[in-house]
């Protein structure tokens, strides 16, 4: 299938770099071509596919490049849909894919695929599947996709009856056409990604297509309580089952402080360690997946007890005089710290901004009921304390974290929690916002020291 062909890689990064490498081993002219220059790439990553043959074009892209003599155009999931590549691949009659659905279309028969995307959550639905099927099923549980392992590195290695638990972006999901698994997960739907798919609605349709190509012989497993995602998803062909915090469904439900799948009791709320009540429908969703593989609920139970949440995404960092921090550095917009606010009755200290884009802080009001000090940082940090002092909310201003962590502790009460979710992107002073995250977490480190 992707042997013996002429092959245009857009991007590189991780799954470029990964698809390059497969498909120059099996006979393949590859041609990869990324923006930037030389000098800002992946030192090691250049020298080795150059080393393999892989052709290398940096720097920009050239309109010559791609004519009709490519088999393929494997778009990386971060390249705008509507580059001139793709655009231009389109007229010439090239297919426009990813290395996901490569991927996809290279796995043997009779792999079990699991596939969860969505909005918020879906890194740690799919962190908690992978993790309770790795516990029952042992080795023969592989972790691929959106959550930072390429599914092509699985070729080769996963076998007929193995597992794969893989997060899917709506980026990747625009360029598959073939792909299809077993059981698909939708965690809910909010506006989202309209910058790269330019409207709400667009943005819905690809996410649905997780199950497009599903029938009724697989599983389409659907939030029960997000009617966006129920209008969506009303006329696929999959077997349906749900999840949900409000009522009783066919799946997982919430009775009082309980999780039941269908009439089965499975766990208690007091059994999960990660805040919220979203991290509730993140345990059900994932419970929801893997019984699908007949995982029995102690099993589940033992993981979920276990689990203190995906790095940098309300991770709980420690406690030091009965303050407990959490890090949510993800927290990049302002829909996310609503989200971590939402998960905290006791009084809470929380650190705000980063890079000025413009976020309206205002929309986290209904949200700081519980809100006793705000530090504001980075470059819209004024804009921040603007906020605070407009609800009355003592709020100190640093430009940098490290400035002002300590000053925030000291205003914080016992029994209290310090909350990093800041609502803005880090790229102000952090190539990463993991970066803003650690930092954060070494600073709780030294309060014990």
């Amino acid at each position: 299938m992707f042997e013996n062909k002429k092959i245009l890689i857009l991007g590189l990064a991780r799954s470029g770099y990964a698809a390059a490498k497969y498909l120059i081993n099996h006979n393949n002219e590859v041609i990869l071509n990324d923006n930037k220059d030389e000098e800002k790439q992946d030192k090691n990553q250049v020298e080795e596919l150059k080393a393999l043959g892989v052709k290398l074009v940096f720097g920009s892209h050239p309109d010559e490049l791609l004519d009709d003599s490519f088999d393929y155009l494997i778009k990386n999931p971060g390249v705008p849909i509507d580059h001139k590549y793709v655009l231009k691949a389109r007229t010439l009659g090239v297919e426009v894919i990813n290395e996901a659905e490569m991927a996809f279309r290279l796995l043997p028969e009779g792999v079990n695929l699991m596939s969860i995307t969505g909005t918020n959550g879906k890194t740690t639905t799919t962190t908690l599947t992978y993790l309770i099927m790795k516990e029952y099923y042992k080795d023969k549980v592989y972790l691929t996709g959106n959550i930072g392992y390429p599914m092509i590195d699985l070729i080769g290695k996963v076998k007929p009856g193995d597992y794969i638990v893989m997060e899917v972006s709506c980026q990747q999901l625009e360029n598959m056409s073939e792909y299809k698994p077993n059981v698909g997960l939708i965690t809910n739907f909010s506006p989202a990604h309209i910058d790269f798919l330019k409207s709400y609605e667009n943005y819905k349709r690809v996410k649905a297509k997780i199950f497009a190509n599903q029938t009724i012989n697989d599983v389409a497993i659907l939030n029960a309580d997000n009617e966006d995602v129920l209008n969506e998803t009303k006329d696929i062909k999959s077997t349906k089952k749900y999840f949900s915090s409000k009522k009783k469904v066919d799946g997982t439900y919430l009775v009082g402080d309980d999780i039941y799948y269908y009439d089965e009791y499975v766990l208690s709320r007091s059994d999960i360690k990660i805040a919220g009540m979203h991290n509730v429908e993140n345990v059900m969703a994932a419970t929801t997946i893997v019984k699908e593989y007949n995982v029995p609920s102690e099993v589940i139970k033992k993981v979920v007890s276990e689990f203190n949440g995906v790095e940098h995404r309300l991770e709980f960092s420690g406690e030091v005089n009965t303050r407990r921090f959490y890090n949510d550095t993800e927290a990049t917009n302002i829909k996310c710290t609503q989200i971590a606010l939402s998960s905290f009755e006791q009084d809470t200290f929380i650190i705000l901004g980063g890079m000025e884009r413009g976020q309206s802080f205002d929309d986290l009001t209904p949200y700081m009921k519980n809100v006793k000090g705000i530090l504001a940082i980075g470059t819209c940090r004024n804009r921040v304390k603007e906020f605070g002092d407009k609800l009355g909310i003592p709020t100190i201003v640093h430009e940098f974290l490290k400035d002002g962590f300590k000053e925030l502790y000291d205003m914080s009460t016992p029994n209290s929690v310090i909350l990093l979710s800041p609502g803005s992107a880090s790229w102000d002073q952090y190539k990463e916002c993991e970066v803003r995250g650690a930092e954060f977490k070494d600073l709780v480190k030294k309060l014990n020291e």
